[in-house]
Parts: C-alpha cells; structure tokens; sequence
C-alpha cells in the first residue's frame, strides 16, 4: 500500500431543502473538492500546500481541516500505525452553504477507505466525515456529508444511533444554486435561530416536510413545489442574505418549483422540471443579487446520483 495514492472528487450540496432544518439533504454534480490521499511509513497526516481558488483560506493543519479530521477519525478505528499524505483541491467557497467543509471530508474519507480495500461502506463513513463537519461548525451534523458520500437525497431520520436514507426522486429535477460572493459562517447562522416555535408552525412545517417527501418518492411535482415552504429557518436567516426575497420571487417567476437558502447561507437553490427552467431562474436569481450590487457564481445540474468518484488510482 505504501506510495499508492488514490484520487477522489466529492460534491457540493444542498442541506435542509427548505421545510427539512438538519434532516435532509442532496448532492449537485458541481462544484466539487478533489482529494489525494496515500499512505506512508512516517507516522502523522501530512498536508501538502492547498490548491483551487479557495486553497488559501484554508489550514494545513490536520487537526483543523476537515479533510485531516476525517481521515484521523478513520485511522481511530484502525490499527494502522503508519503516516498519510493529503492533496487537496479546493473549488467550494467556504461558508456558502453548498458543503464545503463536507465535500473535503467525504472526499478524503473515501479515498482513504478505498486505500484500506473498503473496509467501510460508505454509509459506514459518514460518523467519520461527521466529526469534520463538528471541527468546521461545531455541531456533528450529517445532512451535508451523508448526500456526498451517498448521492441523492438522503433522509437523516435520527443520529443515536445514525439512521440515513436514500430517497427516491424524479430523474429529471434539476437545481439552480446561486451563490452571492458574501461568506456567512454556519455558527453564525446558527446563532439568529428561535429558542422555540409555535405549535401552529411546528405543524406546518412537518407537514410541508412530509409533503416534501411524498413528493419526491411519487415524483408529483406540484406536491414537491407546494412543500418547498420554510415558516421557521428562512425568515430568520433570509435577513442575512442582501436581496433574498428579490431573489427568491425572481426564481418563482422563472417557473421553477419552489426555491430556499442552500444549507445555512448564503447560497440560495432552486428546483426545477428541467434544464431550461433551471438556466432561467439562474439568469434571474444573478440578476436580483446585482442589483444589490453583489457578484455571483451559479451552478446548473441535475441531482447527482453519484458517490464520490474516483480520479485516479495509482
């Protein structure tokens, strides 16, 4: 094994959808980290300098980086006693809300299980990559690195003990992500959510999150749109985000099912019946954000069905 290195990509993705707060998520095809990984006889978890356009943001420190933290998690449970070398490229903005902190830990933790002849199964990493995303946020959250490490959409029903599953969906919903060149840190977003809820918003909510599903697994479209309504987390946060109501009624008049804040900000989604109506709402969305004199990126791509893929092996 030693001198071997594998190469992985994982992707972006979308967290809470909407009505799902920390329970549900899914993978896009792009934008996506790239993580090299091989094994060596000197112990430790070495960290070579960072490349992509947001590599410099980011610690080689391994007890810091989420792609490090999840890799070590990994070793926990091992009896390797040798060293790992880690490439990393990284193409997510930090602190957007499309799972950057998790495409870097999904992609590291799979490389580094194919390295060790899959002694995991994927389900099986996702505490490991977990442990990255309570290093980057604070909370060992699974909603953005079960998707990337699964493909989909994945339902985080409970996580004592974890319990993910897959979701069925429509193969031709597409998502629109736009995101405004502001970052917005999770704990941050965090911090604006309500202590409590009202009953009556409480069960809004679960049935739009039940709607939501029903939605997905019979591919009724309307039902998808008419359950893409967020009473508790999107108020609060759409107030961090310059433009957001702009923005989302600007995806709405494009045709699109329903649109909300990606994760925890400042992205914001759309789900679309095709490409067409999913190129539009970018269009518009961007537009909205210029007004507010904001420079965006979007991404266009159907929901990505995918695990991490492999780059090279050798």
């Amino acid at each position: 094994m030693k001198n071997k290195f594998i190469t992985v990509s994982a992707p972006a993705t979308v967290a809470n959808v909407a009505c799902g707060f920390d329970a549900i998520g899914f993978a896009v095809n792009n934008p996506c980290d790239i993580v090299s990984v091989g094994l060596t006889n000197f112990p430790g978890i070495h960290i070579h300098p960072i490349g992509g356009a947001y590599g410099s943001l980011l610690s080689t420190k391994a007890e810091i980086n989420t792609a490090g933290v999840a890799i070590q998690s990994f070793l926990n449970k091992t009896k390797y006693k040798g060293g790992v070398e880690v490439n990393l490229t990284k193409n997510l903005p930090l602190g957007s809300g499309m799972g950057s902190s998790a495409a870097s830990a999904a992609a590291a933790v799979y490389a580094i299980n194919l390295l060790f002849d899959n002694l995991f199964t994927a389900e099986d990493l996702i505490p490991f990559a977990m442990e990255a995303e309570r290093i980057a946020c604070g909370t060992a959250h699974a909603d953005n690195v079960a998707p990337a490490l699964l493909g989909g959409f994945v339902l985080i029903r409970g996580y004592n003990p974890l319990d993910v599953v897959q979701i069925p969906f429509p193969e031709n919903l597409y998502c629109t992500i736009v995101h405004p060149h502001i970052e917005l840190r999770t704990e941050d977003s965090r911090k604006v959510l309500p202590k409590e809820i009202s009953l009556k918003n409480g069960v809004t909510q679960w049935s739009n999150f039940a709607g939501l599903i029903s939605g997905l697994t019979t591919k009724n479209y309307e039902l998808i749109g008419r359950s893409l309504q967020d009473v508790i987390v999107e108020p609060v946060r759409a107030t961090l985000i310059p433009g957001f109501n702009e923005v989302k009624q600007s995806a709405i008049n494009s045709g699109v099912l329903g649109c909300s804040i990606s994760g925890s900000g400042p992205s914001v989604f759309a789900l679309s019946t095709d490409e067409s109506i999913a190129n539009r709402a970018a269009i518009a969305m961007q537009q909205a954000f210029a007004n507010y004199r904001l420079k965006t990126d979007a991404y266009l791509s159907p929901i990505n069905i995918n695990k991490p893929q492999i780059i090279s092996n050798n």
